[in-house]
């Protein structure tokens, strides 16, 4: 393969991507991202594989990444010429032969499409492609088209641009939305030029820090040393967040452009992405990207002839938590625990093996080809003036839409949870949010025109983090939710420091005594002070940011330790110690579910005559609260 290193290359790599990105024939996408397989795509990949050769048609037959909407998976596009990209949600291998059938005969029946797509814009280039030939016959125009769908409708993808669109695993599908142009036109630049550019956006890091991404770059390349490093902090532990996961599954060639414009700006030869060995997908896709870009030229020597050098290499993590650290993920790079360092050792400075670092998150990287390619204002233009450009959010816990969404910075927590999100199942109230991961604060529903911005979420006790949302309703105890948080951030604590290993540790404790009803006066004041003494004595972000899940849960929701600790009572139903189980004689028809499923036969009852549950039997597993179906069980 010839190496690209004109512009002349780049344009025939351009045309190639596009002959398969939108080819002559039908063409059939399957989303395989992690979430895509895990509910069930790889069988529908098979099963369409299989009918195409019984069939012997000529379709061609790809893969791609997450289109967000994870909750409606397994998604397929269907593509024919001169007409738009129709795609189907929650496609099974049963449904294929149906499916096929449909194709066939240019039909809408019986499956119907969830939403169309009449064409795309490449963020890069600005160049705009229309799917669509002529006008659309009637029954597509019933078929919503994406950016009416409430999901899409308020959504801005720039990190995840690709996703959903390109094969992560063609190179040529990339180059054709732009890929490897931002490249091109850095490297004709001054790198003071680039960094200032980058300053000018305002980006600023997505892995939680939320430092100005452009002021970082400057920093590391000012630092004294011949020898730099930049690294990518592919490391995502929060629970319930996939973002980084997704964009190196989807779009693999984002954060490599990214990463090696980084690198000539700060002045770097050798570059590392650090990804957790749970994330196998996102490993064979990178690996296979960084092979491509090699084979291309985009990585290795006189990259696009200008005489700079630079290549990457995969360290894969072992799952610490504490790993997502800046210091930490160095210490582990170089085969020691993962341990942090104190914070005025700056790792521009003094990074990887005492040299100068600069290190970025996976969604950071894969916006900085947007940003050299549009300009730093373009950027800047989106979000707001102190956090300007998207988030990606991992949107999961008690809300109908699940999903990844990439959203404009200074949009309102609601509109993330009840427009975007579709609000919450079973007609239950929303109760809170929690923004930045385990270590994020508890945001409540009455807070829902709060602008999603660093200083916004900062001020009410929460963070931005790495881009982990858990919604909650008002079935959820909130000292509970608290107590869960700090018992996973007290095992994940590296133990290297006493106020992050003894305080979380005692925290948990206290919040596990109120929980099963044995809180006493004061606790809640000695969680406070405890917090305060944790933030000022860890060495790193974790102990810092660790007692924010208490903090904001008190905050906002003291009355429910109260109900703990002097009424020992659980508001929400959910710590077993403080709950007991009745039936409402006035809404119990006899129909024997509960004692059916009853495992201590505490629920017992004749049929048609209203039932009873023995206390001293009864276990709390909730059994009988799910199978009854006329609201029958109560739980107080």
């Amino acid at each position: 393969m010839s190496k690209i290193n004109t512009r002349e290359a780049l344009d025939k790599a351009a045309k190639k991507g596009l002959s398969t990105l939108i080819p002559a024939k039908i063409k059939i996408t399957v989303g395989m991202s992690t979430s895509g397989i895990a509910s069930g795509a790889q069988g529908v990949y098979d099963a369409l594989a299989a009918e195409i050769k019984k069939r012997k048609l000529s379709i061609l037959l790809t893969k791609t990444g997450s289109m967000g909407m994870d909750c409606m998976e397994p998604l397929i596009d269907v593509m024919a010429p001169g007409k738009p990209r129709l795609s189907y949600a929650m496609v099974t291998a049963a449904k294929v032969p149906q499916l096929m059938d449909e194709i066939a005969k240019g039909t809408l029946e019986p499956i119907r499409p969830f939403y169309r797509t009449d064409g795309e814009q490449s963020l890069i280039t600005g160049e705009k492609i229309k799917f669509v030939k002529g006008a659309l016959p009637k029954e597509l125009k019933e078929i919503p088209e994406i950016n009416e769908v409430p999901f899409y409708k308020k959504q801005i993808k720039i990190a995840t641009r690709n996703c959903g669109i390109i094969d992560p695993e063609n190179i040529d599908e990339y180059i054709a939305r732009g890929g490897y142009s931002a490249l091109a036109k850095a490297l004709t630049q001054k790198p003071d030029k680039l960094i200032d550019d980058v300053i000018a956006s305002g980006l600023r890091g997505r892995g939680g820090g939320g430092f100005p991404t452009g002021v970082k770059w400057r920093s590391c390349r000012e630092a004294e040393g011949d020898i730099k490093y930049v690294i990518c902090n592919g490391d995502e532990g929060d629970p319930g967040a996939y973002m980084d996961r997704s964009v190196m599954e989807g779009d693999p060639h984002s954060v490599l452009e990214g990463m090696i414009i980084g690198a000539y700006a700060v002045g770097a030869h050798e570059g590392f992405i650090y990804v957790r060995n749970e994330y196998p997908l996102a490993v064979a896709n990178l690996s296979k990207a960084i092979e491509q870009a090699r084979a291309n030229g985009f990585l290795g020597k006189n990259i696009f002839g200008s005489g700079f050098d630079f290549d990457i290499r995969i360290a894969k993590g072992a799952g610490a938590f504490v790993c997502g650290e800046s210091t930490a993920l160095m210490a582990s790079l170089e085969g020691k625990a993962g341990e942090p360092r104190a914070k005025y050792i700056h790792t521009v400075e003094h990074g990887l093996w005492n040299r100068p670092s600069n290190l970025n998150n996976v969604e950071t990287w894969a916006n900085v080809p947007v940003v050299i390619a549009r300009g730093g204002k373009w950027f800047a233009g989106i979000g707001s003036k102190e956090s300007t450009g998207t988030k990606v959010f991992s949107l999961v816990g008690n809300v109908k839409n699940v999903g990844l969404v990439e959203v404009p910075m200074g949009i309102p927590l609601k509109e993330i949870v009840n427009d975007i999100g579709g609000g919450i199942p079973g007609g239950r109230k929303f109760k809170a949010v929690q923004t930045g991961g385990p270590s994020g604060g508890c945001i409540p529903a009455k807070l829902g025109s709060l602008p999603v911005t660093y200083d916004e979420l900062s001020k009410a006790g929460s963070m931005m983090g790495s881009g982990g949302m858990i919604v909650m309703d008002d079935k959820t105890c909130m000292v509970d939710i608290a107590r869960y948080f700090i018992e996973f951030l007290e095992s994940e604590s590296c133990g290297k420091c006493v106020p992050c290993r003894e305080g979380v540790k005692r925290m948990r404790d206290i919040l596990e005594d109120i929980c099963k009803g044995k809180g006493k006066e004061g606790d809640v004041e000695l969680l406070q002070s405890m917090s305060q003494a944790i933030i000022d004595g860890s060495l790193c972000a974790l102990g810092g940011s660790a007692p924010n899940p208490v903090l904001s849960t008190i905050k906002y929701f003291r009355d429910e330790y109260d109900a703990h600790i002097k009424e020992k009572r659980c508001p929400a139903g959910v710590c077993k110690p403080l709950i007991t189980y009745s039936v409402l004689k006035d809404k119990c028809t006899g129909c024997m579910r509960c004692a059916k499923v009853c495992p201590t036969k505490a629920a017992t009852g004749e049929k048609k005559k209203t039932h009873k549950i023995n206390k001293k039997l009864c276990i709390k597993c909730g059994a009988c609260l799910e199978a009854c179906k006329f609201g029958a069980i109560k739980v107080e």
